[in-house]
């Protein structure tokens, strides 16, 4: 089972911390983290697409798609969990 709760309550092994540490870090809202653009590719092409988009939580995902589909001023129905 993957627990998506929260990043406190992992337990990363001694690789993990090791990945943490020689990660190459950037800027993602300017398009500069090479680890967030290989996921983002990665995931393109895992679903056959053009471009991926890495958002952090389904809920972000669910307000993207919707903005995406509708105009200021538009309405909605949206079911509840």
């Amino acid at each position: 089972m993957i627990d998506l709760r929260s990043d406190t309550v992992t337990q990363p092994t001694e690789a993990m911390r090791q990945a943490m540490v020689s990660a190459q870090v950037g800027d993602d809202v300017y398009g500069e983290d090479t680890e967030i653009n290989a996921l983002q590719e990665l995931a393109a092409q895992i679903v056959g697409k053009e471009a991926a988009l890495f958002v952090p939580s389904g809920t972000m995902g669910n307000q993207l798609a919707i903005m995406t589909l509708t105009r200021r001023g538009d309405e909605i129905i949206a079911g509840a969990w």
